[in-house]
Parts: structure tokens; C-alpha cells; sequence
């Protein structure tokens, strides 16, 4: 296997692209010099990044409007990946059902798997064979520390961050030779807006977005930004599950019971 080489992207496709981390990658990627194809649900908030980054940088950017859970606009979003290949697909656009499993509508939970898994299996699956065929590129997935561990008010939304965590490690063992980084990205709780008051347990979107892109440029597996959230991860993974599903399930009856 050959080492990795620290990649610089001259392109690249975001999805989720209109606020939050997703708008933080768009805006670093610009700053480093990448064009870029954005992709979000929402047109107004895209098009209005997309021409603060093309007055700001001078780079090129397409916004996208389509959302990822509708079939018929994931596989236009898919043509446009194996038509005009980038060098670096970020899988940004997610969602979540908060609240007790059997307390929310099916149709939420599946709205998340579809985003979270299908939309993201789809478009790495268009973008990946040219990296591999160039010997270069990356992707990026972001997933969850809530990935790592019992999610309980959180069910669905944590099995797919489980699901991208396993995906991209094993992607990352089966392209690493042919020169193609595979990272997941695992944040905690992470401001999605720059107002809110500091917090030893959020994260700032910048430096969610700026871990994750250092992560897949170096050829890391795996990012978990943040010292406090790196701390955890060594007692998530050595920690017996029956003892994590235990204090998982004493903090739900807490917050389910208001106590």
C-alpha cells in the first residue's frame, strides 16, 4: 500500500451547502482556491452564497437546487458527478428525528435514511470510480460522534451515522492504494450559526468543517474534531456496550422524563 499524500482539491462538489457546516466547507474550499458545485434544498440561501464566493474568491460555482431524498433529483445530482468529475465530493446534506422512536412518524425516520444513507451511497458511488481511475481524490462524509455509541431520542439518526462511520472506513481500506482518500467526519454538538454563545461542549462550524478537510486532504479514515470529543473517543470504543447502552438509557429517561 502506498503512504498517503496530502491532497490539495482544485474542485469540488458540497452537498447541504446552503447553511450550517456545509456553507463553512463551501466557504474554506473557496478560500483555498477550489470550483465548486453546491447543492441544497433551498435556492435562495444557495445562489446567495454561490455569488458571495464567486465576488469574494474569483472562483467558479454552481448551485444546485434539488433535494437529495426525491430519487429523480439524487440521480441528476449523480449524472452531473460522472459527467464533469471533481477531484473532492463532500456528503454534507443530512437530517435527523429527534425524539423517542416509536413517538414520531415512520415517514421522518425514512426521510433521514434516505438522506443520510441512500443519497450518500448514490453519490459517492457516481464519484468515486473516476477518482479511482485518475489515482487521485477524495471524499468526505460527515457523520456523528452520535455514530460511535446508543443513541436512545435519537434512534434512526444515530444507526445512519453508525452506517457512514463503517461505510467510508471500509471505502478507505479499498481505495487508499489506488491514491483516494475516504474520511468520515464525526462532530458533537456543533453551532450551526455564528451567534451563539460559547460552550465547552459545542463545537464552531468552522472548525468542524476545517478538521474534516484537513482529515480527507492528509488521507485520515476518521476525524473527530474538538480535544473534548477526542478525549471520549478512546472510552466509546473500549467501554463494554451493555455498560454504554446502560448510561445511554439513564440520560434518556432523564431527558424524556424532564428530570
Amino acid at each position: 500500500m502506498r503512504a498517503a499524500t496530502r491532497q490539495a482539491y482544485r474542485t469540488a462538489l458540497v452537498t447541504g451547502a446552503s447553511g450550517g457546516i456545509g456553507a463553512s466547507f463551501a466557504r474554506l474550499l473557496a478560500a483555498r482556491g477550489a470550483d465548486l458545485v453546491l447543492v441544497a434544498r433551498r435556492p435562495g440561501p444557495l445562489e446567495e452564497l454561490a455569488r458571495e464566493l464567486v465576488e469574494r474568491y474569483r472562483v467558479a460555482v454552481e448551485a444546485v437546487a434539488a433535494d437529495l431524498t426525491d430519487g429523480a433529483r439524487c440521480a441528476e445530482v449523480e449524472r452531473r458527478l460522472r459527467a464533469d468529475p471533481v477531484e473532492l465530493l463532500v456528503n454534507n446534506a443530512g437530517r435527523g428525528a429527534p425524539g423517542a422512536f416509536a413517538g414520531l412518524p415512520l415517514e421522518d425516520h425514512l426521510a433521514g435514511i434516505e438522506l443520510n444513507v441512500t443519497a450518500l451511497v448514490r453519490l459517492t458511488h457516481a464519484a468515486l470510480p473516476g477518482m479511482v481511475g485518475r489515482g487521485r481524490g477524495g471524499v468526505l462524509n460527515v457523520a456523528s460522534m452520535a455514530g460511535l455509541a446508543p443513541s436512545p431520542g435519537g434512534a434512526s439518526y444515530g444507526a445512519t451515522k453508525a452506517f457512514v462511520i463503517a461505510f467510508s472506513e471500509s471505502l478507505h481500506a479499498e481505495v487508499a492504494a489506488e491514491g483516494v482518500h475516504v474520511t468520515a467526519l464525526c462532530p458533537g454538538f456543533t453551532h450551526t450559526d455564528d451567534g451563539a454563545p460559547p460552550h465547552p461542549l459545542w463545537l464552531r462550524r468552522d472548525a468542524v468543517a476545517r478538521a474534516g478537510l484537513d482529515a480527507v486532504e492528509a488521507g485520515r479514515a476518521l476525524s473527530v474534531p474538538g480535544a473534548q470529543y477526542k478525549a471520549a473517543l478512546p472510552a466509546l470504543r473500549l467501554v463494554p456496550r451493555p455498560l454504554l447502552r446502560a448510561a445511554a438509557g439513564r440520560v434518556w429517561q432523564q431527558v424524556a422524563g424532564g428530570g
